[in-house]
């Protein structure tokens, strides 16, 4: 065998031609579904009529088809049972079923509308070879009530073909072409157009076409169709296009005998966590983003990750985050009848760079800080553990960033405020509302003075000292002119409290109601003073 040969890719493609009437049936267990055997069906809107979208076998048996008119299949089937198409739901499962097919290859792709393309190239053997991979991978599928067609070619457009005309079809590298030449045209899946054009031509048969100079097929169909034609027959392939990116690093257990207690499951992820961790030191790499996928022997999975805001390089770190993680799902980790594999795979990591850390005690506290904000991200999640960064703005509300701070810490530590001057009260309140909340102002000064009293939640202030007005205008360049020009006032009450209130716009220039008449503008309190 050529090296050229070992190298080329090697794609299982997987089709469900009965998805949609194979998720209802396992929906309803099959319990009462079938009764007197009766043929299901489910029918999908297509031109404001309804048409059989998918069926069973006992409906296939009776003559029904993909494409008829639901009035027409009741007259042959009276006691049909009709189901509703949601492709919502089929899509769900089609996904469920993608994330299953990751224990055999990370790189799974969607082939819609009811079919996988699997990169197996490199790992069959794991399997005991592709035919038992395949063998295997069809009887899991088929008791969890799915029918299946699969094959395995060195193209996808080859394999999918395979699929659809030849289950359980191996096909050598470099053979493609005599796979498929006895097939219907209709087996590339180019469309109802280039089908008809190519009958229509004498070209029946795949064979038939690839008889003919792709100068001639090109000119008469287009080089889509000679692209995809090229593709079946093994001479060059478009690369799948795969629902994850592969992480940078994985590892994974497999078991004889599912596990399901937690002791068990912690100390296979304490196991694998070491085994990663020495695969990354090797390159000097530490891990940003850990992933740990459940795969349970009924076919679901589950899948739990953690992020670090500084590359992780030992194992107690990755085991103690996992563990904070576990304990704090909302929804508890089911093993139902057990896990038969695990894997911790490495989604981003970083190389490390190394610092002096026996001197410079501020490297310890950092690390000391980065280590807590992470054990708390694990469990509440990293959206709700944020730092503040400033904002080159002058807009009060914007002048600060709410940030990630597994991502921003180091940011954060370095950034700077605007500073107080000494002596001098603070510019800015202590609490800053959220959103500006409106106040009733009976009267004040015109045209740019401050209000001698005012009404907040019900309650009436009598302004008894003021200090302002700081004027802020919008940035329009931002805003599209939709903001007003602010005038701000600290203000304080005959109670001694303090507010910072703005009216928002200005008299006689720019408020007006929908007549274009001027109109009082509004006032509203922003924040209050310690």
């Amino acid at each position: 065998m050529s090296a050229s040969s070992l190298n080329r890719r090697r794609i299982l493609s997987l089709w469900l031609p009965r998805l949609p009437i194979d998720r209802i049936q396992r929906f309803f267990g099959n319990v009462g579904l079938h009764k007197n055997n009766a043929p299901s069906i489910v029918v999908a809107k297509d031109s404001n009529a309804l048409v059989i979208h998918a069926l069973d076998e006992a409906a296939e048996r009776l003559g029904l088809h993909i494409g008829q008119p639901l009035a027409n299949a009741r007259a042959m089937c009276p006691n049909l049972k009709v189901f509703d198409a949601d492709a919502m739901a089929d899509a769900k499962t089609i996904g469920d079923i993608a994330d299953w097919c990751d224990r055999f290859t990370p790189l799974v792709a969607l082939d819609p509308p009811h079919g996988l393309f699997l990169d197996i190239t490199g790992c069959a053997h794991l399997f005991g070879g592709e035919a038992a991979l395949l063998q295997t991978l069809v009887r899991a599928l088929d008791r969890q009530g799915f029918a299946v067609s699969a094959a395995i070619a060195g193209t996808s457009v080859c394999a999918r073909t395979l699929t659809r005309q030849s289950s359980g079809t191996i096909v050598a590298d470099g053979e493609e072409a005599a796979a498929i030449s006895r097939f219907p045209v209709s087996a590339l899946g180019a469309g109802e157009a280039i089908t008809t054009g190519l009958r229509r031509a004498g070209l029946k048969t795949i064979g038939d076409v690839a008889s003919r100079t792709p100068s001639e097929i090109t000119a008469r169909f287009g080089a889509r169709f000679s692209t995809l034609l090229a593709h079946a027959l093994g001479q060059g392939d478009a690369p799948i296009n795969p629902r994850k990116p592969p992480p940078d690093y994985i590892v994974e257990k497999r078991f004889a005998e599912p596990i399901a207690t937690d002791t068990m499951i912690a100390m296979t992820l304490s196991r694998l966590a070491d085994t990663l961790i020495a695969s990354m030191e090797k390159q000097g790499k530490g891990a940003r983003r850990l992933e740990a996928t459940f795969f349970r022997t009924d076919g679901a999975v589950r899948a739990i990750m953690v992020e670090t805001g500084r590359p992780v390089t030992r194992s107690a770190v990755v085991d103690r985050l996992f563990r904070e993680r576990l304990d704090a799902l909302a929804d508890p980790l089911d093993p139902g009848f057990g896990f038969d594999m695990v894997r911790l795979s490495a989604s981003r990591t970083e190389i490390v760079v190394q610092e002096q850390r026996d001197l410079d005690a501020h490297v310890h506290d950092n690390d000391e800080l980065a280590a807590l904000i992470d054990r708390i991200a694990a469990r509440i999640g990293g959206k709700r553990v944020v730092v503040h960064l400033p904002e080159d703005t002058h807009i009060p509300e914007c002048a600060v960033l709410a940030a990630p701070a597994q991502h921003h810490l180091a940011v954060a530590m370095q950034a700077e405020w605007p500073a107080r001057t000494e002596g001098e009260p603070p510019l800015r309140p202590l609490r800053l509302f959220d959103k500006p909340e409106p106040i009733n102002v009976p009267f004040a000064t015109v045209p740019d003075g401050p209000p001698h009293q005012f009404t907040w939640r019900r309650a009436q202030h009598a302004v008894v000292r003021v200090e302002g007005p700081e004027r802020i205008a919008m940035e329009w360049w931002r805003q599209d002119g939709k903001q007003l020009t602010r005038d701000y006032f600290r203000i304080e009450d005959a109670e001694g409290l303090r507010f910072w209130i703005f009216r928002d716009g200005l008299y006689e220039g720019e408020c007006f109601d929908g007549d274009g008449k001027p109109v009082p503008p509004g006032w509203y309190v922003h924040g209050l003073f310690a």
